[in-house]
Order: structure tokens, then C-alpha cells, then sequence
């Protein structure tokens, strides 16, 4: 069943105006204007200047005049569809093997049988949400049935997430405005005269006569949006992406053929990466079927590979999900996320080599669906900041964990609060209660005093921690720490916390 996202970018110019001149401060009203003639009108505000009561269309001398510090900056259409361009291949390499421009203001997303690598749609959407927020870019992003169900719900629903649960797309649109249906302005404008408000008063109209006044684009928008006729993606792509493809005049469906010319296109594919010294990271590979519907199977490596039988059976471990309906009439292997690869020298088949390579296996999992990561330290005291998720295959880094102080074999997603009794400032509880379970402590050793970080937050300056090991009855041990040196209330709460366990 087809999903689709709509990522929706409202404040893209102006977003794109503070990311390009930093110097700009984050408070400041902001708009972009545009001139035509002697005639200057605004054509985007941001969220500061909205509040100020700064309104789209609106001429820029009553902008100016409505607040004093407001910042005008002239539109830059070319450099605003670059930037979207830019993020559409970005979200090519990392969400979807179908990425297109949704408008001027979005893009638009074919995630069928792509969320699974992103461990499933809520996932999926708060992540991209996420990295379009770190990127400080404002978005709302729907997902839903449908291109046209999708791209209404971003622009309509004011959440920053929205998902439309398969079978109630024309629920969640038809109370919706029409001018949601992607229609030319002229035809929105004919049919509100007429009295159309929403895209559910629309649908319960006979066809007949919408089709005589205003031709069949109404009626096709509906269609697509409900699902009922195909509106395929037609994805983004530049020059420097490493395609091979192969179109039969005669559609094919059985397996074993399916197979054969996916292996043969592979062969391909790897001949062309070798010209360019490149390493492949993430291959997709798009099937073109008879009634003009599209199925797209995606494998990645944990590091770059031009390694014919292996990239081969990656897809033949895939290729059983492949629906060839009525039959596919086109196949086409794309390079979509690529880095250089050197050719290496190895050793003589005489020489027994030791190492190892678990790539292949790494691979496996993460075709399956399995977040495969490894973790490594960070140059930070403060236990929670000192590791980072890396990738499997990563090269091993420089920095080490601190040695002088155990570290336990497993540190909580996040402190637990517990009560203790102790002593005060520097001795360890006598007792911990623990998610109800009460602890008797037995043996202990610390404080070890672990400060702030107050170049990275201000109100660290004068944090403290002291940690203990704790032992209980039974032989389990325990990593807790009191927020606070036990005296000065400006250094923590002096509540007591459950940060890791030891083995």
C-alpha cells in the first residue's frame, strides 16, 4: 500500500535568508519583499514578524510602518529553489528513494517500504522533523495514502507531525478547503462563487457538470487525492548520480528473471563506479510496471562497496517483495548515496590473514530493518555526554573513556530519581529505594565529583555530582550520584539519583 510524506517548508525564504547571514538575530522581525514597477509587497514573513502583525501581500511601506524593526530583505526566487533543490537531494540520500518538489514551498516523499529502516512511520516523521529543525528550518510534515491527502494535511493541519492511518485518507481531508487541491487559482476562485468551501462539498458533486464548466482537472485532483487514479513521483536527480537501466519489450515477472537481469544490471552499475572510483553506500532499485506504477527496493552497505556478488545478493535477499502485477517493463539500478573507494593491495593467498570483516553481517541486519551502531567516547566528564552513536564500520577514534574510576556495563537512557538515606556532605547511603524495590547497601566506594560543563550551559557553572559504587545484599551493584555537594543548594537539589549497573 502506497504512503507518501509531504514535507511542508512555509518560512523557507526567510528560513533560508537567517541561515545564510547568521549576524541576523533570532528575535528580530524579518520579511521578504518583492517589486514589480514602483510597487513593493511582502511575499514571506517569519514567525516574529507575523506577530508584529505583518500579513503576506501586504504592501511593504504599512509593513515597515507597523513596526519600526522590522528587517526587509528583497525575494531571491532562483536562490530559494536552489536551496529547496539542495534539500531535496539531501532527503534522496537519507529518507527515500523517491524525492520530488512539491510546489515551491515542499517536497514530497514516496516512503513505501522505506519507514522500516527508520523503525517504523511515527519514527520516521519526528526524525525528519527533527533534522529539519536542527537545520533550523521550519516544517510540518503528513503522511497519508496519497500525494494530494499528504500535501493538504501538512499545509492544513497546524501540528508539526500529522499521520493519516491507511483507509481514513478522504476523512481526513474532506472538511479541508478546496484551495488544498493543488487547482489553478482562477478555477478555486470560480468554484467558491459558486459556493465550494471544502474538498468534501466538492466530491458530492455530480462530475457531468464540473467537467462542461471547468474541465476535468477538478475531478482528476479528486481522484488522486482518494487514491483511485495514480499520481506517480517522478524523482529528482543530477548528473552526478551513477544510474544503469534496462527496458524490455516484452514486461517480465517471473523471480528467476527478475534476478538474472537485476544481477546483469549490478555488473553494470559496479563497471561504472570503478570508472569514477567510487564506493557505493546506498543503491536503489526502481520498478517500472505496465499500469504506470512504480515499486522501489532500496539496500545499503555500512561502508562503500563495489563488490559484484555481494551488492547481487543483497537485492536477490530483496527482490521477493517485488509485485510484478501485470508486468514490469523497465528496470533501473541507481548509485544514490556514493564516496570514493581506493583500489587495495592484498596479501598473498599463501599468507593466512586474521582479520575479520563483519560488514557483510552488518549489512544484513541493517537491510532487515535493524539500527546497527556501535558506541564510542567523547571528550566530556559528564557521563550521560560522554558517548555517540557511530556507524559499525566506523574507524576506531582517538579518545578514550576516563580510566582512574570504574564506568558501569550499562548507563540509563536517562538519571532515575531513587530516595536514599544517607549521611551528609560525603558519606554513601546506608539505603536506595529503587522503581519500589528497597536496597540495603552493604559496601560503597567514592564520591568521585564529576562538575558542570558551564562552557556549554550557563546554569552548570556551579553543578556538582558526586557518584558512589554501591553494593546491595545480593552482590548487585550500582551506579548512583547526589546532585549537589551535600551543603550548597546552588550546586544541585541534593536529591539522589540511579544512573548505571555493573555486571
Amino acid at each position: 500500500m502506497s504512503r507518501v510524506v509531504s514535507i511542508f517548508l512555509p518560512d523557507l525564504p526567510t528560513d533560508r535568508i537567517r541561515r545564510d547571514d547568521p549576524s541576523i538575530p533570532d528575535d528580530q522581525p524579518l520579511a521578504v519583499i518583492a517589486k514589480s514597477g514602483s510597487k513593493r509587497w511582502v511575499t514571506s514573513a517569519d514567525a516574529a514578524a507575523r506577530k508584529v502583525g505583518v500579513r503576506v501581500g501586504m504592501p511593504a511601506a504599512k509593513a515597515q510602518a507597523l513596526f519600526r524593526g522590522l528587517k526587509l530583505v528583497d525575494a531571491d526566487p532562483a536562490a530559494d529553489a536552489l536551496t529547496l533543490e539542495r534539500i531535496a537531494l539531501w532527503a534522496l540520500q537519507h529518507y527515500s528513494p523517491i524525492v520530488a518538489l512539491d510546489g515551491t514551498d515542499g517536497l514530497v516523499l514516496d516512503t513505501e517500504g522505506a519507514d522500516h529502516l527508520q523503525g517504523g512511520e511515527q519514527p520516521m516523521v519526528t526524525k525528519i522533523f527533527n533534522s529539519f529543525h536542527a537545520k533550523r528550518l521550519k516544517a510540518r510534515v503528513a503522511v497519508a495514502g496519497t500525494w494530494g491527502a499528504a500535501h493538504a494535511c501538512a499545509r492544513a493541519i497546524k501540528r508539526e507531525t500529522v499521520i493519516v492511518p491507511s483507509g481514513e485518507t478522504f476523512r481526513a481531508v474532506e472538511k479541508l478547503p478546496i484551495s488544498l487541491l493543488r487547482l489553478p487559482e482562477k478555477t478555486v476562485a470560480d468554484l467558491r462563487v459558486l459556493g465550494f468551501q471544502s474538498i468534501g462539498e466538492l466530491s458530492a458533486t455530480p462530475r457531468a457538470p464540473l467537467a462542461l464548466r471547468f474541465g476535468p482537472e477538478p475531478g482528476r485532483r479528486l481522484d488522486q487525492m482518494r487514491g483511485l487514479k495514480p499520481e506517480p513521483i517522478d524523482p529528482i536527480r543530477t548528473a552526478e548520480i551513477v544510474e544503469v537501466s534496462r527496458n524490455f519489450q516484452e514486461p517480465i515477472g517471473a523471480a528467476e528473471t527478475i534476478d538474472k537481469y537485476v544481477g546483469r544490471l549490478v555488473v553494470q552499475l559496479v563497471a561504472e563506479l570503478e570508472k569514477r572510483g567510487l564506493g557505493v553506500r546506498r543503491t536503489d532499485l526502481f520498478v517500472e510496471k505496465v499500469d504506470n506504477t512504480r515499486q522501489v527496493i532500496r539496500a545499503g552497505t555500512a561502508k562503500p562497496a563495489r563488490d559484484v556478488a555481494w551488492l547481487t545478493k543483497l537485492f536477490k535477499d530483496r527482490t521477493e517483495k517485488i509485485e510484478p502485477g501485470f508486468g514490469i517493463e523497465k528496470l533501473t539500478l541507481t548509485a544514490a548515496a556514493t564516496e570514493l573507494l581506493e583500489e587495495e593491495q592484498r596479501s598473498s593467498s599463501l599468507v593466512e590473514e586474521e582479520t575479520t570483516d563483519i560488514t557483510p553481517l552488518i549489512d544484513t541486519f541493517g537491510n532487515r530493518g535493524q539500527r546497527v551502531f556501535r558506541v564510542a567516547p567523547i571528550a566530556s566528564d559528564v557521563p550521560e555526554r560522554s558517548v555517540q552513536r557511530i556507524s559499525a564500520a566506523a574507524e576506531e577514534t582517538a579518545e578514550t573513556w576516563v580510566g582512574h574510576w570504574r564506568r558501569p556495563v550499562r548507563l540509563l537512557a536517562r538519571p532515575e530519581v531513587i530516595e536514599a538515606i544517607a549521611l551528609m556532605p560525603d558519606h554513601p547511603p546506608r539505603s536506595v529505594t529503587w522503581r519500589g524495590n528497597r536496597h540495603k547497601v552493604v559496601r560503597a566506594d567514592g564520591p568521585e565529583r564529576i562538575f558542570g560543563e558551564w562552557w556549554r550551559r550557563p546554569a552548570e557553572l556551579e553543578a556538582v555530582r558526586d557518584y558512589f559504587m554501591i553494593e546491595n545484599e545480593r552482590g548487585e551493584r550500582f551506579w548512583i550520584f547526589r546532585a549537589g555537594d551535600g551543603v550548597d543548594l546552588e550546586t544541585g537539589s541534593h536529591e539522589w539519583f540511579m544512573h548505571g549497573l555493573f555486571a
